[in-house]
């Protein structure tokens, strides 16, 4: 009978400890980035970090199908507004199999921007992505693009807005 409350509360003690160290945020900085952002826990990898000639950041939760990150500074004219970038972005998108756009919403962090959500079909599986653009100055804008199956993205999307809302500029 011991024994098995022992191993009950080792059990126990194990799944607190995994939880605790598997809720940590970590803080994405790089002297190549010119921008930083926290990651709600562990399961976010990096799998293309920036370099001199380019800034592009790319991580993936778990595995690249439940959700890919990708971090883009966007060229843009002098004068453009949110909703033009947005449209540009989406022009592109509509040749994807199965593109059906969803809604835009505003969404403020860190920075003021706009949230654009989509679905198509890759290699017969309904995704999504969820797209955050971020004006952070008068001509400056930046996406993050969440990719990913549409329930895993769902799952995932309070971790999309946490990153959205904690990237910063570095001063």
């Amino acid at each position: 009978m011991r024994n098995k409350i022992s191993i009950l509360v080792l059990a126990i003690s194990l799944v607190i400890a995994f939880t605790e160290v598997s809720a940590q945020t970590t803080t994405f900085s790089d002297v190549n980035a010119p921008y930083t952002f926290d990651l709600p826990n562990g399961s976010w990898r990096l799998t293309a970090r920036p370099s001199e000639m380019n800034t592009n950041v790319e991580y993936v939760f778990i595995e690249r199908q439940s959700g890919h990150l990708e971090i883009r500074k966007l060229g843009t004219r002098s004068g453009m507004k949110i909703a033009d970038v947005i449209a540009e972005e989406e022009e592109k998108l509509k040749f994807l199999q199965g593109y059906v756009a969803g809604k835009q919403e505003s969404f403020a962090g860190n920075f003021r921007g706009m949230v654009f959500n989509y679905e198509f079909v890759r290699s017969g599986r309904n995704m999504s992505g969820r797209f955050y653009f971020l004006a952070t100055g008068p001509d400056s804008f930046y996406v993050l693009r969440f990719t990913g199956l549409t329930d895993s993205l769902r799952t995932i999307r309070n971790q999309t807005d946490s990153i959205a809302r904690t990237f910063e500029l570095k001063k």
